[in-house]
């Protein structure tokens, strides 16, 4: 009999053992699928981090950097990846567009592009340029080129430069969307009675409304000329109305497109009067 109960005793307890093995290997199993799908994680978020690092950052081969583009030659055939930040114009088949990555900006002059096709190029589109890199009267541009549509998008924060105004670094953010900020509006010239006026028609006055608007503004004792180019916004834009508008002593913040002729001249695309 005792023997009969041993025997009981020595099988309820295997099988005891038995059972608490399988919940060891269950409990095993769940953490080597914990484990596995935090690592399926990890690699979805690598390809996220990537996608978005793409969207911005990497070339396509033979492409250049901006640093490789910026020290070419001048007249040598340049090929940059971009993203097209706004629209000056276009006519002949012929477009100009304000163009930035992550690294720094180009500007494209009369480029290859068909009507249909300009009506594609808005904020953000990624086209690949292959053009020659040249200069006018300061400009460091992309002229002579054609393009094609890529994939990605990447629209650019404006960069505040108000305080690289005056110093040889401004010149290194060229063609970049930027802002000024706190600036003071300073007589732009003299109208028909010989009295002070916050903006002209044309540099010199010699315009109507329709035409580019120039007009001063100062900071910490420098004035500088701005300009709203009339082919990029034109007299039914905001930012037309407010420069005619300006009074001068008004302090302004300002975005737009860091230009350059014969000195900074910026394009400016936005004016708020802040005091």
């Amino acid at each position: 009999m005792k023997k009969i109960v041993s025997l009981l005793l020595v099988l309820l307890t295997a099988l005891a053992c038995v059972g608490c093995g399988g919940g060891d290997d269950k409990k095993s199993e769940d953490i080597m699928t914990n484990e596995e799908h935090e690592s399926e994680d990890d690699k979805s978020q690598d390809v996220m981090n990537d996608e978005g690092h793409e969207s911005g950052d990497d070339k396509s081969e033979g492409v250049m950097t901006y640093e490789e583009y910026a020290a070419a030659a001048l007249e040598t055939q340049v090929v940059v990846e971009t993203y097209v930040q706004a629209k000056q114009s276009w006519w002949e088949n012929k477009a100009t567009v304000y163009t930035q990555d992550k690294d720094g900006a180009y500007f494209v002059y009369n480029m290859e592009c068909s009507e249909a096709d300009y009506e594609k190029l808005t904020p953000g589109t990624k086209i690949k340029v292959t053009g020659y890199k040249k200069e006018w009267s300061g400009e460091i541009e992309i002229m002579d080129a054609t393009f094609e549509f890529g994939d990605g998008n990447y629209v650019a924060e404006a960069m505040d430069v108000t305080s690289l105004l005056g110093t040889e670094g401004l010149i290194d953010h060229q063609n970049k969307f930027v802002s000024f900020k706190g600036m003071t509006v300073e007589p732009a010239g003299k109208d028909d009675e010989g009295n002070d006026v916050a903006f002209l028609y044309n540099w010199d006055g010699s315009g109507q409304d329709g035409d580019d608007l120039y007009f001063n503004v100062s900071v910490n004792g420098q004035t500088y000329t701005f300009t709203v180019e009339s082919y990029l916004c034109d007299n039914t834009t905001d930012v037309y109305a407010a420069v005619k508008n300006l009074k001068i002593g008004d302090k302004i913040d300002m975005e737009g497109f860091l230009y350059w002729y014969e000195g900074v001249n910026p394009h400016i695309t936005s004016v708020t009067v802040s005091q």
